[in-house]
């Protein structure tokens, strides 16, 4: 128990930061609890009253009954309870919203201190399944898991209470049946079924590995004849996770039952002791009524415990998953942030790299020097490992042996904040968002104005194209930019890079997908734009016919082994 409570705690502690929503949540929930009870069991009372009154004046009995009060009671809890109804349906999603919101911000900000290695690590899908499924599977926190049971055991208080004014053994009976019963909708239910719930999530984070992986390597399963293999591996999958949901629903079915039948004895006794009580001429028959209809009423706060509660283990695999996500103190890197006058060089010493679970080195002792505002071009063929040494770099990659320095500091102990200021590198994927262009531009500044959007487009000969546009810089681009062809998506990187002021620019491929004239244009924009600028081109090839602007430094690099070139 203790163990799941650890793992519990740093996600009931976000939760505790807007404990003030969650009580006056809580607060509304039990509001139209009661308003609900109290307006059954006046009815109840009124109806009776009005029965017996009817039949004594025609019996000739003198009777009277103040029906005005009663009536407007009966009205008041109706509207009390249907407006507090709306009232917190509107405040506890708007809450759960917000606290899912919360939930994604923390684990996105996880995501964002992993290196290259750890991202790549997983498959993409991994990563959104738990931004999704798996923060979505701790909304049971608050609307299933909280305020449910709390509001259950505060209305096992109120009722009690109110019941003994007119019945104090047949209350404390209520209590004492009321909280069995809550034990049983709640920690029974959570331990009977917890294993259950616990293996649905590892079964359909499995099901859902096996079908992406059905779709996206389709081509590759028929060339090798494995598609039947393959699809026999899905439907076995589905078949374990069907037999494993049905053997849960069975437990939350028999635990409803459970819960139904100790309502209905409860219910049953309660009647029972007060008809005795009623014998006895020590309450009236309204009372009697009114008292049995609050006790059937009360049984709506334990309905949906049994089927939240014995879903608590989906809760915990989710809530595993996500702590897997944080990083222990010997992957994190100190965070130094540099000075803006700092001397930007940079230097590589004895820099090896290697992947976990390869069997070669991705770069073996790398060693160079490059001048502040100098300009390096770097060649190799595609797999020597020129994307390895940039996000080594940049920082995003933690190098097995030696260290990048730039400014004095080690790339790897740098924050992501002097990072974000003083470097920018165009990387050969292009990350573009399903918004304008205008939007996906304003990314690197937000302040920046039309005129300077206008100006980075023409700065990589795309103004033209987007004049075009009938929505010009307000065109969607589509996701993943799929809008667009490959070299309109890179340039609309690099105008976006742009945009930036860094000190530090590593270029991969800047003219891929372009023509000839394209491409001196585009140098002719980016000599003026790195001016002053410590730059790194990473390419396949370099000559003198390169249009690369300003390249003083050549070195190749081969089978992750870096060698100086003479520039020609």
């Amino acid at each position: 128990m203790m163990a799941i409570y650890r793992d519990f705690r740093p996600w009931l502690l976000l939760l505790v930061r807007r404990r003030r929503r969650f009580l006056v949540g809580a607060l509304l929930v039990w509001v139209t609890l009661i308003a609900g009870l109290a307006l059954l069991g006046l009815s109840g009372w009124f109806i009776t009253a009005s029965a017996l009154t009817g039949i004594a004046l025609a019996l000739g009995i003198p009777a009277r009954l103040d029906v005005y009060v009663p009536g407007g009671g009966i009205r008041f809890f109706a509207l009390m309870r249907t407006v507090a109804r709306y009232v917190e349906r509107l405040y506890n999603h708007n809450t759960v919203l917000t606290l899912l919101a919360d939930l994604r911000y923390r684990v996105f900000g996880h995501l964002t201190r992993f290196d290259d290695a750890r991202l790549h690590g997983e498959r993409a899908s991994d990563w959104l399944s738990r931004l999704t499924a798996d923060i979505d599977t701790l909304d049971n926190f608050y609307l299933r898991l909280l305020v449910p049971p709390l509001v259950a055991l505060l209305g096992v208080v109120a009722v009690s209470l109110f019941v003994a004014i007119w019945l104090p053994g047949i209350a404390l009976l209520m209590a004492v049946t009321l909280g069995l019963l809550w034990l049983v909708a709640t920690l029974l239910a959570a331990a009977w079924g917890f294993s259950h719930s616990y293996q649905q999530v590892v079964d359909q984070q499995s099901l859902r590995r096996l079908v992406v992986d059905q779709v996206q390597a389709s081509a590759e399963l028929m060339s090798y004849q494995t598609t039947q293999w393959h699809r026999t591996m899905i439907a076995t999958q589905e078949q374990q996770a069907f037999n494993n949901q049905r053997r849960l629903g069975r437990k939350a079915a028999f635990i409803n039952c459970l819960v139904s039948v100790i309502s209905g004895l409860m219910v049953v006794t309660v009647v029972w002791f007060a008809s005795l009580v009623f014998n006895q001429q020590l309450v009236t028959g309204p009372v009697l009524v009114m008292v049995a209809l609050i006790v059937l009423g009360v049984n709506e706060a334990f309905i949906a415990l049994p089927a939240s509660f014995i879903k608590l283990g989906a809760s915990y695999a989710a809530v595993r998953r996500l702590n897997a996500l944080t990083i222990d103190s010997s992957s994190a890197a100190p965070v130094v942030m540099l000075t803006e006058d700092v001397d930007l060089s940079i230097q590589v010493n004895q820099l090896s790299l290697r992947y976990s679970q390869t069997l070669e080195p991705a770069l073996r002792c790398i060693n160079f020097q490059l001048p502040a505002g100098k300009r390096a071009v770097i060649t190799g063929s595609s797999g020597a490992g020129k994307s390895s040494l940039a996000s080594v770099l940049m920082g995003r990659l933690k190098a097995t042996q030696g260290e990048a320095v730039v400014g004095g500091v080690p790339t790897w102990h740098l924050s992501v904040e002097s990072r974000a200021n003083h470097f920018a590198m165009l990387t050969q994927q292009v990350d573009l968002f399903d918004a304008s262009i205008a939007e996906n531009l304003r990314i690197a500044n937000p302040t920046a104005s039309d005129e300077k959007l206008w100006e980075v487009l023409k700065a990589v000969a795309l103004d033209g194209w987007v004049e075009q546009l009938p929505k010009g810089l307000t065109t969607a681009v589509g996701e993943k930019g799929q809008q667009l062809s490959g070299g309109q998506g890179r340039r609309v990187a690099l105008a976006r890079l742009m945009l930036c002021s860094p000190q530090v620019v590593i270029l991969d491929e800047p003219f891929a997908g372009v023509d000839a004239a394209t491409a001196n244009h585009l140098a002719a924009s980016l000599d003026q734009w790195l001016l002053n600028r410590t730059v790194i081109f990473f390419v396949h090839q370099f000559s003198s016919l390169n249009p690369l602007p300003g390249v003083e430094y050549h070195w190749h690099l081969d089978a992750g082994k870096l060698s100086q070139c003479a520039l020609k």
